[in-house]
């Protein structure tokens, strides 16, 4: 047995609702487990894409970056693109202010998708979801059913996509609260 065989992600005590999860429909939801997850903390916008307010870029064909605040990113990739993100970032660090975290045990990620997916949302989300407001592209520090969360929307078609990223603490009761949220819409 490896250390890999040791891995579990936020939810795998979840998989026992698995007809809870339903694999087509109007929504699906999931957990992204492991992705790369680095704080990218630099005064002024350094000589890679990052995003303005609201936004998140790619930055490479495998790496985002989440506008967090008027200092802060978060930059994503998959599983084990750590490597990759400190290579890219730590030669534009200002020696006098910026950071470069890895956050990747910080938060769980979850994705709601489907036609319905922006209606669950919509049941305890205050922020305007509306494709005219919120669209791919777009991400936010908000909160969902009183659980703060960082929300993106990655796609809109031919349905839309969210991620949400939750400190692992509150990822069980929050897939849970989107679980009953999503059952109207079952098939």
């Amino acid at each position: 047995m490896t250390a890999d065989d040791l891995r579990r992600g936020a939810l795998t005590a979840l998989a026992a609702l698995a007809p809870a999860f339903p694999a087509e429909g109007a929504v699906t939801l999931r957990e992204l487990p492991f992705l790369a997850q680095f704080s990218f903390r630099f005064r002024d916008v350094p000589a890679v894409p990052c995003p303005p307010p609201g936004r998140f870029v790619s930055m490479t064909d495998r790496l985002d970056a989440l506008w967090l605040g008027p200092d802060e990113w978060l930059v994503v990739g998959p599983d084990g693109a750590q490597d990759a993100i400190r290579e890219l970032l730590r030669p534009v660090l200002d020696p006098s202010f910026g950071s470069l975290v890895d956050v990747s045990a910080n938060r769980a990620v979850l994705e709601l998708a489907g036609p319905a997916a922006r209606a669950v949302l919509e049941k305890g989300c205050s922020i305007d979801l509306h494709p005219r407001a919120f669209t791919p592209g777009c991400c936010v520090q908000t909160l969902v059913s009183k659980v703060q969360v960082v929300l993106r929307q990655t796609a809109s078609d031919p349905a839309p996509v969210y991620q949400l990223f939750v400190r692992p603490s509150f990822a069980d009761y929050l897939a849970r609260w989107l679980l009953d949220a999503m059952a109207e819409f079952a098939g």
